[in-house]
């Protein structure tokens, strides 16, 4: 149904990061197209604990999409709580988020996007 949030594993497979950034480019495309609201993305943190590939780089690609307004925001998951303002405006475009498993969880592993 359109407008629920979709949680996509782009780690799933163990892909290098660029490939996990397609995955994102292709799941924000899909996504927007089928009028989906918002995207949970569970790239990991790294198997150091320390912050993984994946993650960085897909955070800086989507501060990039964002700054080109091809996305409407990102949350990260240590900041995916009530407290947070970009959580609660994140609500009202999708109510689903406020029944998420991680949210106040504080997960570093995962990034909702807002479309």
């Amino acid at each position: 149904m359109a407008g629920e949030l979709k949680i996509v594993n782009i780690k799933y497979g163990m892909p290098d990061s660029d490939d996990a950034v397609r995955r994102v480019t292709y799941n924000i495309r899909n996504s927007k197209q089928l009028g989906t609201r918002a995207i949970k993305f569970i790239h990991g943190y790294g198997s150091t604990g320390a912050g993984g590939v994946i993650r960085t780089k897909t955070r800086r690609y989507l501060a990039e999409q964002k700054r080109k307004r091809l996305i409407a925001d990102f949350i990260p998951g240590e900041d995916f709580s009530i407290f947070s303002e970009a959580t609660r405006r994140a609500f009202e475009i999708c109510p689903d988020l406020r029944n998420d498993p991680d949210l106040d969880r504080h997960n570093n592993g995962i990034t909702i996007v807002i479309l």
